[in-house]
């Protein structure tokens, strides 16, 4: 009964961090799969979703760090790692989304405790939005993983009023993110983390989907070349190795592309100095 009690005690709503990155999902088409290469190159544990077999949630140490949901055959939609944002209204976010000339993929539709939609911006990338109660523990979510997200897009500064009309960002609401400008780069700050990039230079017509505007998901791990060497052995790939900072672009065995990034950069992503990179 006590362990019910703080579970409550932690419920974080999306009326009180909206516009945040609230949450990151991987639509897939097999979860045992999916759990075998996750667990193999990122050590997550799975425990069931309320939402029925095809969902479950990865954690780490006890903390939960992303949700994985085997529907992509069934709603027609691309294997892919999305972030979700958090808005007091699903329908309002949506309405928002497509008066300024994006797109509903899904949605809005009850997922208890709450509702979501999955939506395109104005250049084609995904991204989704919710509206409830927040993940058990989310506060230790939004400082544990993952290290941030991070949008390529055509022109940043284009995405950003898109973002923040639709989002209510840099508003006169308490509680609402704050948004910097870093030479060639938009940052998104809640709460005093860096929880969003967004960074101008992608092709929409680009026949290579790592460089049409996309979203992508940052992991924060202790060891890059392990997990990339990981990835290699279960079936995924690296698209690319950096050293500075010490990050890896990786690949699953569906396609699904994501980031690992050094766990000592996301110190860095909290950093007070806005111009500071994670």
């Amino acid at each position: 009964m006590s362990d019910n009690r703080t579970l409550r005690r932690q419920v974080v709503s999306s009326h009180s961090v909206f516009g945040a990155p609230c949450w990151v999902s991987l639509t897939t088409r097999d979860v045992e799969a999916t759990e075998d290469f996750y667990g193999a190159v990122l050590g997550w544990q799975w425990s069931p979703a309320d939402l029925g077999e095809r969902f479950r949630i990865a954690q780490v140490d006890g903390v939960p760090v992303a949700g994985i949901a085997a529907v992509a055959s069934i709603w027609q939609m691309a294997v892919a790692w999305t972030p979700y944002f958090a808005v007091p209204s699903a329908d309002e976010a949506v309405a928002r989304v497509e008066e300024r000339g994006g797109t509903r993929a899904v949605g809005p539709i009850a997922l208890p405790p709450g509702r979501a939609a999955l939506l395109s911006d104005r250049d084609g990338a995904v991204f989704g939005v919710w509206e409830g109660e927040l993940v058990a523990g989310w506060e230790k979510w939004r400082r544990a993983a993952p290290a941030f997200v991070r949008l390529h897009t055509r022109d940043a500064f284009d995405a950003a009023i898109f973002y923040g009309e639709v989002l209510d960002w840099a508003s006169d609401r308490p509680g609402c993110c704050e948004v910097h400008y870093d030479g060639d780069e938009v940052l998104l700050r809640s709460g005093g983390d860096v929880v969003a990039r967004i960074h101008s230079g992608a092709v929409g017509a680009a026949p290579d989907p790592a460089i049409r505007p996309h979203w992508r998901v940052h992991f924060a791990v202790a060891d890059v070349a392990a997990c990339a060497a990981a990835a290699r052995a279960h079936g995924g790939y690296v698209l690319q190795r950096r050293t500075d900072p010490d990050e890896a672009v990786l690949g699953d065995p569906d396609g699904a592309r994501f980031t690992v990034t050094e766990q000592a950069e996301r110190t860095g992503a909290r950093a007070t100095d806005p111009a500071e990179r994670p």
